[in-house]
Protein backbone atom coordinates (compact mmCIF):
# COMPACT_ATOMS: atom_id res chain seq x y z
CA UNK A 1 0.00 0.00 0.00
CA UNK A 2 0.77 3.96 -0.22
CA UNK A 3 1.53 3.81 3.46
CA UNK A 4 4.33 1.13 2.92
CA UNK A 5 2.12 -1.41 4.33
CA UNK A 6 2.12 -5.29 2.61
CA UNK A 7 -1.13 -7.11 4.28
CA UNK A 8 -0.91 -11.13 3.39
CA UNK A 9 -4.64 -12.60 3.80
CA UNK A 10 -6.78 -15.71 3.02
CA UNK A 11 -9.09 -16.55 -0.19
CA UNK A 12 -11.45 -14.83 2.73
CA UNK A 13 -9.94 -11.51 2.80
CA UNK A 14 -8.75 -12.02 6.50
CA UNK A 15 -5.12 -10.50 7.18
CA UNK A 16 -2.54 -12.98 8.41
CA UNK A 17 0.45 -11.33 8.31
CA UNK A 18 1.77 -7.48 8.63
CA UNK A 19 4.80 -6.16 6.99
CA UNK A 20 5.51 -2.81 7.77
CA UNK A 21 8.37 -1.27 5.36
CA UNK A 22 10.68 0.90 7.06
CA UNK A 23 10.02 4.39 6.01
CA UNK A 24 5.66 4.24 6.16
CA UNK A 25 4.38 6.52 4.06
CA UNK A 26 7.70 7.29 2.37
CA UNK A 27 8.40 4.41 1.14
CA UNK A 28 5.22 3.52 -0.51
CA UNK A 29 4.70 -0.14 -1.91
CA UNK A 30 5.08 -0.04 -5.85
CA UNK A 31 5.56 -3.52 -7.19
CA UNK A 32 5.14 -7.09 -5.21
CA UNK A 33 5.97 -10.56 -7.09
CA UNK A 34 5.89 -14.42 -5.13
CA UNK A 35 8.90 -16.51 -6.44
CA UNK A 36 7.56 -18.83 -8.73
CA UNK A 37 9.93 -21.75 -7.79
CA UNK A 38 9.51 -24.81 -6.28
CA UNK A 39 13.00 -25.19 -5.69
CA UNK A 40 13.05 -22.58 -2.63
CA UNK A 41 12.16 -23.85 1.26
CA UNK A 42 9.88 -21.40 1.95
CA UNK A 43 7.43 -18.85 -0.31
CA UNK A 44 9.35 -15.40 -1.17
CA UNK A 45 7.81 -12.46 -1.56
CA UNK A 46 9.82 -9.47 -3.72
CA UNK A 47 9.01 -6.28 -3.12
CA UNK A 48 10.22 -2.97 -4.48
CA UNK A 49 9.46 0.49 -3.20
CA UNK A 50 9.64 4.36 -3.36
CA UNK A 51 11.73 4.60 -0.52
CA UNK A 52 14.00 3.43 -3.74
CA UNK A 53 14.74 -0.21 -1.74
CA UNK A 54 14.19 -3.75 -3.05
CA UNK A 55 14.09 -5.83 -0.05
CA UNK A 56 12.77 -9.88 0.48
CA UNK A 57 10.30 -11.29 2.85
CA UNK A 58 9.19 -14.95 3.72
CA UNK A 59 5.12 -15.83 4.14
CA UNK A 60 5.43 -15.64 8.24
CA UNK A 61 6.79 -12.10 7.44
CA UNK A 62 10.20 -12.41 8.55
CA UNK A 63 12.68 -10.44 6.27
CA UNK A 64 15.58 -12.31 4.08
CA UNK A 65 18.95 -10.41 4.15
CA UNK A 66 19.03 -6.64 3.78
CA UNK A 67 17.51 -4.27 1.70
CA UNK A 68 19.18 -3.62 -1.34
CA UNK A 69 19.44 0.17 -2.60
CA UNK A 70 18.57 0.93 -6.24
CA UNK A 71 18.99 4.77 -6.78
CA UNK A 72 15.98 4.56 -8.78
CA UNK A 73 11.93 4.33 -8.10
CA UNK A 74 10.68 1.08 -9.11
CA UNK A 75 7.47 0.63 -10.77
CA UNK A 76 7.41 -3.07 -11.82
CA UNK A 77 9.23 -5.97 -10.20
CA UNK A 78 9.05 -9.55 -11.76
CA UNK A 79 10.69 -13.37 -11.82
CA UNK A 80 12.44 -14.71 -14.34
CA UNK A 81 13.42 -18.58 -15.39
CA UNK A 82 11.33 -19.82 -12.68
CA UNK A 83 12.85 -17.71 -10.06
CA UNK A 84 16.51 -17.28 -10.84
CA UNK A 85 15.96 -14.02 -11.63
CA UNK A 86 14.50 -10.77 -11.00
CA UNK A 87 13.12 -7.83 -13.72
CA UNK A 88 13.32 -4.55 -12.51
CA UNK A 89 12.10 -1.39 -14.18
CA UNK A 90 11.04 2.67 -13.35
CA UNK A 91 11.78 5.94 -13.66
CA UNK A 92 15.35 5.04 -14.54
CA UNK A 93 14.13 4.42 -17.76
CA UNK A 94 15.22 1.00 -18.53
CA UNK A 95 14.72 -2.67 -17.36
CA UNK A 96 17.73 -4.34 -15.56
CA UNK A 97 18.24 -7.66 -14.97
CA UNK A 98 18.84 -8.94 -10.99
CA UNK A 99 19.93 -12.37 -9.03
CA UNK A 100 17.08 -13.53 -6.98
CA UNK A 101 18.81 -12.19 -3.88
CA UNK A 102 18.57 -8.44 -5.73
CA UNK A 103 22.53 -8.50 -6.88
CA UNK A 104 22.05 -6.24 -10.19
CA UNK A 105 23.50 -8.03 -13.17
CA UNK A 106 23.26 -6.01 -15.90
CA UNK A 107 20.66 -4.09 -18.23
CA UNK A 108 18.01 -5.88 -20.48
CA UNK A 109 17.10 -2.64 -22.61
CA UNK A 110 16.79 1.24 -22.09
CA UNK A 111 13.65 2.84 -22.98
CA UNK A 112 13.08 6.74 -23.49
CA UNK A 113 10.30 6.62 -20.67
CA UNK A 114 9.45 5.51 -17.04
CA UNK A 115 9.31 1.75 -17.66
CA UNK A 116 5.71 0.55 -15.69
CA UNK A 117 5.54 -2.60 -16.18
CA UNK A 118 8.05 -5.94 -17.68
CA UNK A 119 6.92 -9.47 -17.57
CA UNK A 120 8.46 -12.95 -18.86
CA UNK A 121 7.03 -15.02 -21.39
CA UNK A 122 6.50 -18.18 -19.28
CA UNK A 123 8.79 -21.12 -19.75
CA UNK A 124 11.03 -18.84 -22.30
CA UNK A 125 14.32 -16.29 -21.98
CA UNK A 126 11.66 -13.53 -23.71
CA UNK A 127 11.05 -10.28 -21.75
CA UNK A 128 7.81 -8.04 -22.99
CA UNK A 129 8.54 -4.32 -21.46
CA UNK A 130 5.47 -1.37 -21.31
CA UNK A 131 6.46 2.44 -20.83
CA UNK A 132 4.98 5.83 -20.16
CA UNK A 133 5.49 7.33 -23.33
CA UNK A 134 2.94 4.06 -24.42
CA UNK A 135 5.81 1.59 -26.31
CA UNK A 136 5.32 -1.84 -25.81
CA UNK A 137 8.96 -3.51 -26.51
CA UNK A 138 10.23 -7.37 -26.56
CA UNK A 139 13.77 -8.91 -26.01
CA UNK A 140 15.40 -12.17 -25.75
CA UNK A 141 17.70 -12.93 -23.11
CA UNK A 142 20.67 -15.06 -24.12
CA UNK A 143 23.12 -15.86 -21.34
CA UNK A 144 27.03 -17.13 -22.42
CA UNK A 145 28.92 -19.55 -21.36
CA UNK A 146 31.58 -18.32 -18.82
CA UNK A 147 34.05 -20.98 -18.06
CA UNK A 148 37.83 -22.25 -18.52
CA UNK A 149 39.09 -25.64 -18.32
CA UNK A 150 42.79 -27.26 -17.41
CA UNK A 151 43.44 -30.76 -17.53
CA UNK A 152 40.73 -32.38 -15.30
CA UNK A 153 39.58 -29.06 -13.57
CA UNK A 154 36.43 -27.15 -14.64
CA UNK A 155 35.26 -23.87 -13.41
CA UNK A 156 31.93 -22.37 -14.88
CA UNK A 157 29.75 -19.58 -13.89
CA UNK A 158 26.11 -20.28 -11.98
CA UNK A 159 23.20 -18.15 -11.23
CA UNK A 160 25.54 -15.39 -12.60
CA UNK A 161 27.66 -14.58 -9.07
CA UNK A 162 29.01 -17.81 -8.09
CA UNK A 163 31.76 -19.91 -9.66
CA UNK A 164 31.71 -23.71 -9.53
CA UNK A 165 35.19 -25.85 -9.97
CA UNK A 166 34.41 -29.20 -11.07
CA UNK A 167 37.17 -32.16 -10.60
CA UNK A 168 35.74 -34.15 -14.05
CA UNK A 169 38.16 -37.38 -12.36
CA UNK A 170 36.61 -37.40 -9.21
CA UNK A 171 33.28 -35.31 -9.60
CA UNK A 172 34.49 -33.45 -6.55
CA UNK A 173 32.47 -29.61 -6.93
CA UNK A 174 33.60 -26.33 -4.93
CA UNK A 175 31.49 -23.07 -4.56
CA UNK A 176 32.99 -19.87 -4.87
CA UNK A 177 30.81 -16.88 -3.51
CA UNK A 178 31.37 -13.84 -5.43
CA UNK A 179 28.11 -11.79 -4.94
CA UNK A 180 28.63 -9.89 -8.05
CA UNK A 181 28.42 -10.80 -11.50
CA UNK A 182 31.03 -12.90 -12.84
CA UNK A 183 32.23 -11.78 -16.28
CA UNK A 184 35.36 -14.04 -17.40
CA UNK A 185 37.05 -17.22 -15.63
CA UNK A 186 40.39 -18.51 -16.06
CA UNK A 187 42.17 -21.71 -14.67
CA UNK A 188 45.65 -22.83 -14.82
CA UNK A 189 47.31 -25.14 -12.79
CA UNK A 190 46.82 -23.97 -9.19
CA UNK A 191 45.43 -20.76 -10.02
CA UNK A 192 41.91 -19.26 -10.70
CA UNK A 193 41.23 -15.74 -12.07
CA UNK A 194 37.21 -14.47 -11.72
CA UNK A 195 36.43 -11.27 -13.27
CA UNK A 196 33.91 -8.73 -11.75
CA UNK A 197 32.78 -5.32 -12.69
CA UNK A 198 35.35 -4.00 -10.53
CA UNK A 199 38.25 -5.98 -9.93
CA UNK A 200 39.73 -9.08 -10.82
CA UNK A 201 40.42 -12.08 -7.79
CA UNK A 202 43.34 -14.52 -8.39
CA UNK A 203 42.86 -17.90 -6.19
CA UNK A 204 45.14 -20.35 -5.29
CA UNK A 205 44.78 -24.38 -3.75
CA UNK A 206 45.87 -24.56 -0.77
CA UNK A 207 48.03 -27.87 -1.93
CA UNK A 208 49.54 -29.03 -3.96
CA UNK A 209 47.96 -32.29 -3.44
CA UNK A 210 46.39 -33.13 -7.48
CA UNK A 211 42.73 -33.92 -5.86
CA UNK A 212 42.64 -30.53 -3.22
CA UNK A 213 39.60 -28.21 -4.04
CA UNK A 214 40.53 -25.87 -1.75
CA UNK A 215 40.87 -22.19 -3.22
CA UNK A 216 41.87 -19.40 -1.08
CA UNK A 217 42.39 -15.51 -2.20
CA UNK A 218 45.78 -15.09 -2.97
CA UNK A 219 45.87 -11.14 -4.66
CA UNK A 220 42.95 -8.91 -5.79
CA UNK A 221 43.36 -6.14 -8.53
CA UNK A 222 41.21 -3.80 -7.81
CA UNK A 223 40.61 -2.20 -11.37
CA UNK A 224 37.82 -2.38 -13.91
CA UNK A 225 39.21 -4.09 -17.58
CA UNK A 226 37.32 -4.34 -20.70
CA UNK A 227 38.64 -7.42 -22.20
CA UNK A 228 37.17 -10.21 -24.76
CA UNK A 229 39.42 -12.74 -23.38
CA UNK A 230 41.22 -13.61 -20.08
CA UNK A 231 44.11 -16.05 -19.29
CA UNK A 232 46.20 -16.99 -15.96
CA UNK A 233 49.28 -17.98 -15.66
CA UNK A 234 52.10 -18.70 -12.63
CA UNK A 235 52.57 -14.96 -11.99
CA UNK A 236 50.93 -13.31 -14.55
CA UNK A 237 47.17 -12.14 -16.22
CA UNK A 238 46.83 -12.15 -19.99
CA UNK A 239 44.06 -9.79 -20.89
CA UNK A 240 42.81 -9.84 -24.44
CA UNK A 241 41.22 -6.66 -26.60
CA UNK A 242 40.09 -6.97 -29.96
CA UNK A 243 43.42 -6.72 -31.68
CA UNK A 244 46.06 -6.51 -28.43
CA UNK A 245 47.23 -8.47 -25.58
CA UNK A 246 48.20 -7.18 -22.11
CA UNK A 247 50.41 -8.74 -19.86
CA UNK A 248 49.54 -7.96 -16.12
CA UNK A 249 51.47 -8.82 -12.90
CA UNK A 250 49.18 -10.25 -10.07
CA UNK A 251 49.81 -6.64 -8.11
CA UNK A 252 47.86 -5.30 -11.68
CA UNK A 253 50.90 -3.01 -13.10
CA UNK A 254 50.88 -3.77 -17.12
CA UNK A 255 54.65 -5.36 -17.61
CA UNK A 256 54.25 -6.35 -21.48
CA UNK A 257 51.80 -5.60 -24.46
CA UNK A 258 51.69 -7.18 -27.71
CA UNK A 259 49.76 -5.76 -30.75
CA UNK A 260 48.09 -8.55 -33.25
CA UNK A 261 47.91 -7.86 -37.04
CA UNK A 262 44.43 -9.21 -36.48
CA UNK A 263 41.49 -9.82 -34.28
CA UNK A 264 42.29 -12.70 -31.33
CA UNK A 265 40.23 -15.24 -31.52
CA UNK A 266 41.36 -18.03 -29.55
CA UNK A 267 44.57 -17.53 -26.97
CA UNK A 268 45.10 -20.85 -24.56
CA UNK A 269 48.51 -21.88 -22.26
CA UNK A 270 50.58 -23.91 -23.34
CA UNK A 271 52.92 -24.58 -20.12
CA UNK A 272 56.31 -23.31 -19.24
CA UNK A 273 58.13 -22.48 -15.94
CA UNK A 274 56.75 -19.76 -13.81
CA UNK A 275 56.84 -16.20 -14.84
CA UNK A 276 57.68 -17.67 -18.36
CA UNK A 277 55.01 -19.46 -19.59
CA UNK A 278 53.66 -20.22 -23.33
CA UNK A 279 51.06 -18.44 -25.39
CA UNK A 280 49.45 -20.32 -28.60
CA UNK A 281 47.84 -17.35 -30.31
CA UNK A 282 44.76 -17.67 -33.57
CA UNK A 283 43.98 -14.82 -35.06
CA UNK A 284 41.21 -14.25 -37.32
CA UNK A 285 43.38 -13.76 -40.60
CA UNK A 286 44.70 -17.45 -40.01
CA UNK A 287 48.13 -16.46 -38.26
CA UNK A 288 48.65 -18.61 -35.24
CA UNK A 289 51.56 -17.42 -33.00
CA UNK A 290 53.64 -18.18 -29.91
CA UNK A 291 53.77 -16.22 -27.03
CA UNK A 292 56.33 -16.72 -24.37
CA UNK A 293 55.37 -14.32 -21.29
CA UNK A 294 59.01 -13.06 -20.62
CA UNK A 295 59.62 -12.45 -24.21
CA UNK A 296 58.29 -9.09 -26.00
CA UNK A 297 58.60 -10.59 -29.47
CA UNK A 298 56.02 -13.10 -31.13
CA UNK A 299 56.61 -16.26 -32.71
CA UNK A 300 54.87 -16.92 -36.27
CA UNK A 301 54.39 -20.54 -36.45
CA UNK A 302 52.04 -20.59 -39.43
CA UNK A 303 49.43 -18.34 -41.47
CA UNK A 304 46.54 -20.35 -42.93
CA UNK A 305 44.40 -18.93 -45.40
CA UNK A 306 40.87 -19.28 -43.02
CA UNK A 307 40.57 -17.83 -39.50
CA UNK A 308 41.02 -19.94 -36.72
CA UNK A 309 38.16 -21.36 -34.46
CA UNK A 310 40.22 -23.42 -32.12
CA UNK A 311 43.53 -24.59 -31.38
CA UNK A 312 45.46 -27.17 -29.61
CA UNK A 313 48.87 -28.47 -29.63
CA UNK A 314 50.53 -32.06 -29.45
CA UNK A 315 51.94 -33.37 -26.05
CA UNK A 316 55.45 -33.44 -27.81
CA UNK A 317 54.69 -29.72 -29.36
CA UNK A 318 55.57 -31.18 -32.84
CA UNK A 319 52.24 -31.08 -34.27
CA UNK A 320 49.24 -28.02 -34.26
CA UNK A 321 46.09 -29.02 -34.74
CA UNK A 322 43.45 -26.13 -36.18
CA UNK A 323 40.07 -26.31 -36.64
CA UNK A 324 38.98 -23.14 -38.90
CA UNK A 325 35.58 -21.28 -39.92
CA UNK A 326 34.88 -23.48 -42.47
CA UNK A 327 34.61 -26.33 -39.56
CA UNK A 328 37.76 -28.18 -41.20
CA UNK A 329 40.16 -29.38 -38.81
CA UNK A 330 43.68 -29.37 -40.07
CA UNK A 331 46.78 -30.85 -38.60
CA UNK A 332 50.56 -29.40 -38.99
CA UNK A 333 54.15 -30.40 -38.57
CA UNK A 334 55.10 -27.30 -36.90
CA UNK A 335 58.54 -27.67 -38.12
CA UNK A 336 58.20 -28.03 -41.66
CA UNK A 337 54.95 -26.18 -41.93
CA UNK A 338 53.44 -29.38 -43.96
CA UNK A 339 49.94 -30.02 -43.77
CA UNK A 340 49.75 -33.68 -42.69
CA UNK A 341 46.21 -34.03 -42.88
CA UNK A 342 42.71 -32.38 -42.80
CA UNK A 343 39.37 -33.97 -41.93
CA UNK A 344 35.80 -31.74 -42.19
CA UNK A 345 32.76 -30.76 -40.01
CA UNK A 346 34.72 -30.00 -36.46
CA UNK A 347 34.40 -27.30 -34.28
CA UNK A 348 36.46 -27.91 -31.86
CA UNK A 349 39.91 -30.12 -31.39
CA UNK A 350 41.74 -31.63 -28.63
CA UNK A 351 45.55 -33.81 -28.60
CA UNK A 352 45.19 -36.84 -26.04
CA UNK A 353 47.80 -35.34 -23.16
CA UNK A 354 48.98 -39.02 -23.02
CA UNK A 355 49.71 -40.06 -26.57
CA UNK A 356 51.62 -37.99 -29.16
CA UNK A 357 49.61 -39.47 -32.30
CA UNK A 358 45.56 -39.28 -31.04
CA UNK A 359 43.35 -36.43 -31.15
CA UNK A 360 39.71 -36.38 -31.36
CA UNK A 361 37.67 -33.62 -32.71
CA UNK A 362 33.42 -33.01 -32.15
CA UNK A 363 31.02 -31.77 -35.33
CA UNK A 364 28.22 -32.81 -36.48
CA UNK A 365 26.76 -34.90 -33.62
CA UNK A 366 29.71 -36.80 -33.40
CA UNK A 367 32.80 -37.46 -31.66
CA UNK A 368 35.61 -38.63 -33.66
CA UNK A 369 38.86 -39.90 -32.72
CA UNK A 370 41.80 -40.17 -35.13
CA UNK A 371 45.34 -41.92 -34.32
CA UNK A 372 48.05 -40.97 -36.64
CA UNK A 373 47.00 -40.63 -40.13
CA UNK A 374 44.78 -43.62 -40.00
CA UNK A 375 41.23 -43.30 -40.55
CA UNK A 376 38.68 -41.37 -38.37
CA UNK A 377 36.57 -43.64 -35.50
CA UNK A 378 33.52 -42.28 -35.29
CA UNK A 379 30.75 -42.12 -32.55
CA UNK A 380 27.45 -40.13 -31.81
CA UNK A 381 27.32 -37.54 -29.42
CA UNK A 382 26.09 -33.93 -28.61
CA UNK A 383 28.41 -30.75 -27.65
CA UNK A 384 32.41 -29.43 -28.15
CA UNK A 385 34.90 -31.28 -27.51
CA UNK A 386 37.11 -29.43 -24.69
CA UNK A 387 39.59 -32.20 -23.49
CA UNK A 388 41.07 -35.39 -24.12
CA UNK A 389 43.18 -37.36 -21.63
CA UNK A 390 43.90 -40.73 -21.66
CA UNK A 391 40.50 -42.72 -22.40
CA UNK A 392 38.53 -39.70 -21.03
CA UNK A 393 37.03 -37.12 -23.39
CA UNK A 394 36.11 -33.96 -22.10
CA UNK A 395 32.76 -32.52 -23.72
CA UNK A 396 30.79 -29.95 -23.25
CA UNK A 397 27.10 -29.68 -23.94
CA UNK A 398 25.19 -26.26 -23.24
CA UNK A 399 26.14 -25.28 -20.25
CA UNK A 400 27.33 -28.81 -18.40
CA UNK A 401 30.66 -30.26 -19.03
CA UNK A 402 31.14 -34.54 -18.79
CA UNK A 403 33.80 -37.09 -18.64
CA UNK A 404 33.02 -39.53 -21.66
CA UNK A 405 35.12 -42.63 -21.28
CA UNK A 406 36.13 -44.10 -24.62
CA UNK A 407 37.28 -47.32 -24.98
CA UNK A 408 40.75 -47.00 -27.46
CA UNK A 409 40.86 -50.62 -29.27
CA UNK A 410 39.90 -49.15 -32.41
CA UNK A 411 42.99 -47.19 -33.26
CA UNK A 412 45.10 -49.93 -31.15
CA UNK A 413 43.49 -52.62 -33.88
CA UNK A 414 44.48 -49.84 -36.95
CA UNK A 415 48.22 -49.74 -35.70
CA UNK A 416 47.97 -54.05 -34.90
CA UNK A 417 46.83 -53.79 -38.89
CA UNK A 418 50.03 -52.74 -39.48
CA UNK A 419 52.35 -54.46 -36.85
CA UNK A 420 53.02 -51.19 -34.89
CA UNK A 421 53.09 -53.42 -32.18
CA UNK A 422 54.76 -50.72 -29.99
CA UNK A 423 52.28 -48.10 -30.61
CA UNK A 424 49.59 -50.42 -30.21
CA UNK A 425 51.00 -50.73 -27.38
CA UNK A 426 50.75 -46.96 -26.21
CA UNK A 427 47.41 -46.70 -27.15
CA UNK A 428 46.24 -50.00 -25.38
CA UNK A 429 47.92 -48.71 -21.89
CA UNK A 430 45.01 -45.44 -22.43
CA UNK A 431 42.02 -47.86 -21.85
CA UNK A 432 41.35 -51.30 -23.42
CA UNK A 433 40.04 -54.76 -22.28
CA UNK A 434 41.54 -57.81 -21.31
CA UNK A 435 40.34 -59.58 -24.30
CA UNK A 436 42.36 -56.46 -26.71
CA UNK A 437 45.18 -56.90 -24.52
CA UNK A 438 45.06 -60.90 -25.50
CA UNK A 439 44.95 -59.92 -29.11
CA UNK A 440 48.06 -57.19 -28.77
CA UNK A 441 50.24 -59.73 -26.79
CA UNK A 442 49.88 -62.67 -29.54
CA UNK A 443 50.05 -60.76 -32.55
CA UNK A 444 53.58 -59.15 -31.13
CA UNK A 445 54.05 -62.86 -30.06
CA UNK A 446 53.72 -63.84 -33.72
CA UNK A 447 55.53 -60.69 -35.33
CA UNK A 448 58.45 -61.76 -32.59
CA UNK A 449 58.45 -58.50 -30.48
CA UNK A 450 58.76 -60.06 -27.51
CA UNK A 451 59.05 -57.04 -24.86
CA UNK A 452 55.52 -55.79 -26.28
CA UNK A 453 53.86 -59.73 -26.26
CA UNK A 454 55.90 -59.80 -22.47
CA UNK A 455 54.50 -56.53 -21.34
CA UNK A 456 51.11 -57.47 -22.45
CA UNK A 457 50.89 -60.63 -21.42
CA UNK A 458 51.63 -59.41 -17.86
CA UNK A 459 48.54 -57.24 -17.98
CA UNK A 460 46.30 -60.61 -18.67
CA UNK A 461 48.95 -62.84 -15.81
CA UNK A 462 49.54 -65.21 -18.72
CA UNK A 463 52.30 -67.20 -16.75
CA UNK A 464 52.71 -69.67 -19.45
CA UNK A 465 53.66 -67.46 -21.92
CA UNK A 466 55.33 -65.17 -20.24
CA UNK A 467 57.48 -68.26 -19.47
CA UNK A 468 58.26 -68.76 -22.95
CA UNK A 469 59.01 -65.07 -23.57
CA UNK A 470 61.63 -66.11 -20.88
CA UNK A 471 62.84 -68.97 -22.69
CA UNK A 472 63.46 -67.65 -25.88
CA UNK A 473 65.07 -64.41 -24.56
CA UNK A 474 67.50 -66.64 -22.62
CA UNK A 475 68.30 -68.51 -26.14
CA UNK A 476 68.91 -64.76 -27.57
CA UNK A 477 71.31 -64.32 -24.66
CA UNK A 478 73.10 -68.04 -25.76
CA UNK A 479 73.23 -66.43 -29.62
CA UNK A 480 70.47 -68.10 -30.74
CA UNK A 481 69.07 -65.79 -34.00
CA UNK A 482 67.00 -68.35 -35.68
CA UNK A 483 63.77 -66.41 -35.89
CA UNK A 484 61.70 -69.44 -37.70
CA UNK A 485 62.99 -71.82 -34.50
CA UNK A 486 61.60 -68.85 -32.56
CA UNK A 487 58.12 -68.66 -34.27
CA UNK A 488 57.88 -72.34 -34.72
CA UNK A 489 57.97 -72.92 -30.71
CA UNK A 490 54.91 -69.68 -30.43
CA UNK A 491 53.11 -72.06 -32.83
CA UNK A 492 53.44 -74.94 -31.05
CA UNK A 493 52.31 -73.27 -28.10
CA UNK A 494 49.43 -72.11 -29.60
CA UNK A 495 48.08 -74.83 -31.06
CA UNK A 496 49.41 -74.36 -34.46
CA UNK A 497 51.03 -77.70 -34.94
CA UNK A 498 50.93 -78.00 -38.63
CA UNK A 499 52.87 -74.33 -38.70
CA UNK A 500 55.01 -75.35 -36.35
CA UNK A 501 55.92 -78.02 -38.10
CA UNK A 502 56.79 -76.56 -41.29
CA UNK A 503 58.92 -73.48 -39.52
CA UNK A 504 61.06 -76.62 -38.03
CA UNK A 505 61.51 -78.41 -41.23
CA UNK A 506 62.68 -75.22 -42.44
CA UNK A 507 64.66 -74.25 -40.07
CA UNK A 508 66.63 -77.37 -40.52
CA UNK A 509 65.32 -78.91 -36.92
CA UNK A 510 62.98 -81.56 -38.36
CA UNK A 511 63.99 -83.91 -35.22
CA UNK A 512 61.87 -80.90 -32.98
CA UNK A 513 58.90 -81.69 -35.38
CA UNK A 514 59.36 -85.04 -34.87
CA UNK A 515 59.31 -84.70 -31.24
CA UNK A 516 56.28 -82.32 -31.64
CA UNK A 517 54.04 -84.81 -33.19
CA UNK A 518 55.36 -87.91 -31.40
CA UNK A 519 54.64 -86.34 -27.50
CA UNK A 520 51.20 -85.22 -28.99
CA UNK A 521 50.65 -88.57 -30.37
CA UNK A 522 49.96 -87.81 -33.65
CA UNK A 523 51.82 -90.39 -35.08
CA UNK A 524 50.35 -90.27 -38.36
CA UNK A 525 51.77 -86.52 -39.52
CA UNK A 526 55.17 -87.73 -37.43
CA UNK A 527 55.86 -90.18 -40.21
Amino acid sequence: MFNGIISIRNKNGEEKVKIERPGGSLSPIWSICWNPSREERNDILAVADWGQKVSFYQLSGKQIGKDRALNFDPCCISYFTKGEYILLGGSDKQVSLFTKDGVRLGTVGEQNSWVWTCQAKPDSNYVVVGCQDGTISFYQLIFSTVHGLYKDRYAYRDSMTDVIVQHLITEQKVRIKCKELVKKIAIYRNRLAIQLPEKILIYELYSEDLSDMHYRVKEKIIKKFECNLLVVCANHIILCQEKRLQCLSFSGVKEREWQMESLIRYIKVIGGPPGREGLLVGLKNGQILKIFVDNLFAIVLLKQATAVRCLDMSASRKKLAVVDENDTCLVYDIDTKELLFQEPNANSVAWNTQCEDMLCFSGGGYLNIKASTFPVHRQKLQGFVVGYNGSKIFCLHVFSISAVEVPQSAPMYQYLDRKLFKEAYQIACLGVTDTDWRELAMEALEGLDFETAKKAFIRVQDLRYLELISSIEERKKRGETNNDLFLADVFSYQGKFHEAAKLYKRSGHENLALEMYTDLCMFEYAK
